[in-house]
C-alpha cells in the first residue's frame, strides 16, 4: 500500500486536508500553531485505490519541540511514496519553505507542491509566485471551500499503482467540506468537572455496582454472542496526567519512535493510535493527551480531552500510568476513576522505576492500593519506558487480562460457586422476609456481567453482593477486569 505524507509548516491546512481525505473530522484542527505534533495515520480510498495517509506536525523553528517534530516528519517523508508539501497561498513564498521543499526533493519521491487557501479566482494569480520552487506538480486549492482538490486527487491517483485498486464501486473520496466546529464538544462540563480541584468525590464507582440496562433480558437471558474477530482486537488506552511517560511507554510497546517525547508538559495533543500484531492478537494502543485539573485546561487541550473521552468509550482496556518517582496526586485518582466509569479492564503501570526508590516498593504498592480501592482488581507492574525495563512483560499481561475480560463462565459453574457461598453465609432477610437466589447466569462479556435471578432483587444488600464478588474472584480468574452484577426477578425483562 502506498504511503502519502502531508508535510509543511504550521497553520497551512495539513490537518484539514487530512480530515477531508479520510472523510471525517479525525485530526484536531485549530488556528494555534503546533496543534499536530505526532504523525497521525489513516487508511484512505482515492477514487478506487487504497493508500495510507500520514498527517505530520508543523515545521516551525519557533516551536520548542521543533527538532523532535521535524525528526518525526522527515522520518514519515522517508517512509512515504508520495509527498504533499503544503504552503499558505495567502502570503509570499517563505525561504524556510523552499529550504524544506528542496530537502524533500532530494529523496527522489513523487512530490507535489500544494498551495492552500486559494479561496477564489482572484487569488489564482498568486500561484505564479510559487513556481520558483521548481516543481512540475503545483496545485492551488482551498480545503475549507473544497476548491481545486479534484486535480490534486487525480494527480495522487495516478501515482498509486493499479495493483492497489480495491473495488470499482468504492466510495469516492471527494465530498462536501466537513464543518470543523468543536463548540458542541466544549459544552461538556460534566467531563471537565471530573478534573475540578474542588470536586473530590464526584464519579467513583465500585466494581459490584448494578448495571442499569435491562434490554439484555429481552432475549430470555441469552448470553451475548461472541465476535471472534472483535476478541482478537484489543483496544488499549494509555492514560495519566501530564509528564508521567505515556508517549515513552507507547514508543517502548511499539519498539519504535511513534510519538513525540519531551519534557514539555502537554506534548501530546491529538490522541495517537498504532496497532501491532502479537501472538495472533491485534493490539491497538492509543496515546492520549495528558490530563490536568480543570482550572489548568486551556485552549486546544480542551479539544484533546474530548478526544480522550471518545477513546475511552471505545477502548477495552486502560493502562493507568503513574510516575513512581514522585508522590501520587489526587488528580491521579480522578483520572483512574475514568477507567471505572467506562468499565474497562485495567493495568496500573508504575513508570520511571529506573529512578524510583526500589526499597520503597511495598510502601508504594500499599499507597496505590489505598488510593485506588476502586481498581483493586487491577494488577500492578513496575517498569521503565525510558530503558524498556520489563516493558516486554506488559504485552503478555495484556493478553491474559483480555482473556479474563472476555471470558464466559457457564451457568452451572456460576451456580455451584453461588450455592456454596450461600451455604457458608445465608442471605440476610429483608423486613422479616426470606430472600432467595434462584440462579445466576452471565449475560455479557467485556466486562463480564452476571445476572442474579431472585425473588426480591432489592433485598440484595451491597455487602452481600461484595461477598459474592469475592467468592467469584476466588473461583475464577478475573484479574484485571471489573465484575458487574444485575439483580432481577424471574421473568423480568
Amino acid at each position: 500500500m502506498k504511503k502519502i505524507a502531508i508535510i509543511g509548516r504550521p497553520n497551512v491546512g495539513k490537518s484539514s486536508l487530512f480530515n477531508r481525505l479520510v472523510k471525517k473530522r479525525d485530526a484536531i484542527t485549530s488556528d494555534m500553531a503546533g496543534t499536530t505534533r505526532d504523525v497521525k495515520r489513516r487508511e484512505v480510498v482515492i477514487n478506487n485505490k487504497r493508500a495510507l495517509l500520514l498527517d505530520t506536525g508543523g515545521l516551525d523553528k519557533g516551536c520548542e519541540l521543533y527538532d523532535k517534530i521535524k525528526e518525526m516528519s522527515i522520518k514519515a517523508a522517508h517512509k512515504a511514496d508520495i509527498i504533499l508539501y503544503m504552503v499558505d497561498g495567502k502570503g509570499l513564498p517563505e525561504d524556510e519553505d523552499k529550504k524544506l521543499f528542496y530537502e524533500l526533493q532530494t529523496m527522489g519521491k513523487d512530490i507535489a507542491l500544494v498551495v492552500n487557501k486559494i479561496d477564489n479566482d482572484k487569488m489564482k494569480d498568486k500561484l505564479w509566485d510559487f513556481y520558483e520552487f521548481g516543481c512540475d506538480a503545483i496545485f492551488g486549492i482551498s480545503v475549507s471551500h473544497n476548491r481545486g482538490t479534484v486535480n490534486l486527487l487525480e494527480w495522487v491517483y495516478n501515482q498509486i499503482p493499479d495493483s492497489d485498486i480495491i473495488d470499482e464501486e468504492a466510495e469516492e473520496i471527494i465530498s462536501e467540506p466537513e464543518v470543523e466546529n468543536y463548540e458542541d464538544e466544549l459544552n461538556d462540563d460534566e467531563f471537565f468537572s471530573q478534573f475540578d480541584e474542588d470536586d473530590e468525590d464526584n464519579y467513583f464507582y465500585t466494581d459490584e455496582e448494578e448495571v442499569e440496562d435491562n434490554s439484555i433480558f429481552a432475549q430470555n437471558d441469552n448470553i451475548k454472542e461472541f465476535d471472534e474477530n472483535d476478541l482478537n482486537h484489543i483496544k488499549i488506552a494509555i492514560i495519566g496526567r501530564t509528564n508521567v511517560g505515556k508517549s515513552s511507554l507507547l514508543n517502548a510497546l511499539l519498539g519504535e519512535e511513534r510519538s513525540v517525547v519531551s519534557a514539555v508538559s502537554g506534548t501530546t495533543i491529538d490522541p495517537i493510535d498504532e496497532s501491532i500484531d502479537y501472538k495472533g492478537k491485534q493490539l491497538t494502543f492509543v496515546d492520549t493527551a495528558g490530563l490536568r485539573r480543570r482550572g489548568k485546561i486551556e485552549g486546544i487541550e480542551r479539544y484533546a480531552l474530548m478526544r480522550t473521552k471518545e477513546m475511552l468509550e471505545n477502548a477495552n482496556m486502560a493502562l493507568v500510568v503513574l510516575d513512581a518517582s514522585e508522590p501520587f496526586l489526587d488528580l491521579d485518582e480522578k483520572i483512574a476513576g475514568l477507567v471505572d466509569q467506562n468499565r474497562l479492564a485495567c493495568i496500573i503501570v508504575l513508570n520511571k522505576w529506573d529512578i524510583a526508590d526500589k526499597n520503597e516498593f511495598e510502601k508504594i504498592k500499599n499507597e496505590v492500593r489505598d488510593r485506588f480501592k476502586f481498581l483493586a482488581y487491577a494488577p500492578i507492574i513496575t517498569l521503565s519506558a525510558n530503558t524498556h525495563q520489563r516493558v516486554d512483560k506488559l504485552h503478555d499481561m495484556i493478553l491474559q487480562i483480555n482473556e479474563n475480560y472476555s471470558q464466559r463462565i457457564t451457568t452451572s459453574q456460576l451456580n455451584a460457586v453461588i450455592d456454596k457461598a450461600q451455604q457458608r453465609h445465608q442471605l440476610p432477610t429483608m423486613h422479616g422476609q426470606v430472600i432467595r437466589i434462584y440462579y445466576t447466569t452471565q449475560y455479557e462479556t467485556r466486562p463480564p456481567k452476571i445476572a442474579i435471578v431472585m425473588n426480591k432483587p432489592k433485598g440484595l444488600h451491597f455487602t452481600y453482593r461484595r461477598y459474592l464478588t469475592n467468592k467469584l474472584r476466588e473461583a475464577f480468574d478475573f484479574t484485571g477486569t471489573p465484575l458487574l452484577f444485575k439483580a432481577k426477578k424471574r421473568g423480568e425483562r
